[in-house]
């Protein structure tokens, strides 16, 4: 894989996951909410307007196109486990800025992604 694809894959990958944390800051700052019919509208306007969500809304997007020209130069069956790097990506981010936790196990899986995603980038 050239240094190109693979850069291409990485932006897409962390895209991805600057979206998720964003749209996980978007939901913090709206606060935990039922679906129910009567909150159809004004949870809707809160999420449709939270800058938050928007801006990871945006990341998908450009995450999209990212993608969309990786698969262009790189065989999908190797491109798709590379979205695994998002997990490891979104743990060490979730740790860092919004407080989560790291146990042992998850440590261990997070080393496990990271040594598959090595093995199929060597293949």
């Amino acid at each position: 894989m050239s240094l190109a694809s693979f850069s291409l894959i990485l932006t897409g990958v962390l895209l991805n996951a600057i979206a998720q944390l964003l749209l996980k800051a978007g939901t913090n700052a709206i606060g935990h909410f039922d679906f129910e019919w009567r909150n159809l509208f004004p949870i809707g306007w809160q999420l449709a307007t939270e800058p938050h969500i928007l801006g990871g809304l945006m990341c998908y997007a450009v995450s999209l196109v990212v993608w969309i020209l990786a698969l262009s130069r790189v065989p999908v069956s190797m491109a798709y486990p590379m979205l695994s790097i998002g997990y490891v990506v979104n743990a060490a981010a979730a740790y860092w800025l919004l407080g989560e936790s790291f146990s042992a196990l998850r440590l261990a899986g997070i080393f496990v992604v990271i040594l598959g995603v090595f093995l199929i980038a060597r293949s």
